[in-house]
């Protein structure tokens, strides 16, 4: 499988971090459901109440100074991922531990705390910012609750922030209707970096700027990480996007972490069919190359109804009777990639792997 064509250079600012460097962030059996509401027929018959599966067991790490990609279709819990570590919506079951801290059980001043070490960048510009207040009072506003400053030294603390993002300081008494939108994403930027966090988690972060300011945004985002020493959990849905910016890349499916590997091995090697089809699904530079038929087949399926087995079996050219029935687990290989699929585990006695027609 050949890379994806990319006008950006792969990812070269930051040192990775070693692959044996404890993890800053680790993710074990994180699930999160949503309820679906019932009609009166449906509790009449007593018919039990449907859920909608988010997130299933999802596993990962992030390391201290890395940029971990989050990359999948829509739909398939990225973004339920980043809101759920920052404790926005409640997890099932699992755990999620933040420097040694599990941070599912903080509460109070704790998790206080905990929401200054990790801040998230919302993914829409326009919708995240109070339209009533200017982006003085916005920044203001989280130096003074977290009381990060005496109150003389708010004004120049907001000057510096944003500096910081490359906005000028009259920007301080201007409401966020007057920006563009890449100069609102600048002013979320400069939000969360007011709390002076050791993790962003960036969900989307350029995904509704026109693409003449994504670039801007996405350096930004890579001179402050530099400059900062910031670990970033990077979602996405721009495969270009993720392997410019990301030492590491996780690939999700219907809820599932299903592949984790080094941006270079990922894009160069991947071996999950499911982050094979994506690649080859990416748009390419050369128009006149054009794929006669479609990189995955089908339809992604519904979270209210998650194939039984393999999640993915149901799209995947190389399914077999395996994939039926047992859920592959995410595994670790001696190369360091994790990989959760049949086709990368050693088959079952008798075991026959006949491809779907």
């Amino acid at each position: 499988m050949t890379a994806v064509p990319s006008p950006i250079p792969p990812r070269g600012p930051a040192t990775p971090p070693t692959p044996d460097a404890a993890p800053l962030l680790s993710v074990r059996g994180l699930t999160k459901t949503f309820p679906v509401r019932q009609g009166l027929l449906d509790r009449w018959r007593g018919q039990p109440r449907a859920a909608v599966q988010a997130l299933t067991d999802v596993q990962l790490d992030v390391r201290r100074g890395e940029t971990l990609g989050i990359v999948g279709e829509s739909g398939c819990g990225k973004s339920t991922l980043a809101r759920t570590l920052v404790r926005l919506m409640p997890a099932d079951r699992g755990s999620v531990t933040y420097a040694g801290t599990d941070v599912l059980a903080l509460q109070g001043p704790a998790l206080r705390r905990y929401h200054r070490q990790v801040q998230m960048i919302f993914q829409d510009p326009y919708s995240s910012l109070n339209p009533r207040m200017t982006v003085g009072q916005v920044l203001r506003e989280a130096l003074t609750v977290h009381r990060l400053r005496p109150p003389h030294e708010i004004p120049a603390r907001v000057t510096e922030l944003l500096n910081l993002v490359g906005l000028p300081p009259e920007a301080a008494g201007r409401l966020p209707h007057e920006f563009s939108g890449g100069q609102r994403q600048r002013v979320g930027i400069a939000r969360a970096l007011a709390l002076e966090p050791e993790c962003l988690i960036a969900d989307e972060l350029v995904s509704a700027l026109d693409v003449s300011v994504q670039a801007q945004v996405v350096n930004l985002l890579l001179e402050l990480q530099t400059r900062l020493q910031l670990t970033v959990l990077f979602v996405a849905h721009d495969l270009r996007l993720v392997q410019h910016l990301s030492h590491r890349v996780a690939v999700m499916y219907l809820g599932r972490v299903v592949e984790i590997a080094d941006t270079e091995t990922l894009f160069s090697a991947p071996s999950h069919p499911y982050t094979q089809g994506l690649l080859a699904a990416a748009p390419g530079l050369d128009p006149t190359r054009r794929r006669a038929q479609p990189a995955i087949v089908g339809e992604l399926p519904s979270p209210l109804r998650v194939p039984s087995g393999c999640a993915f079996r149901t799209r995947c050219p190389h399914a077999f009777a395996r994939c039926e029935t047992e859920r592959p687990e995410l595994r670790a290989r001696t190369d360091g990639q994790q990989v959760a699929c049949h086709l990368d585990t050693p088959p079952l006695p008798e075991e026959t792997r006949t491809a779907r027609p």
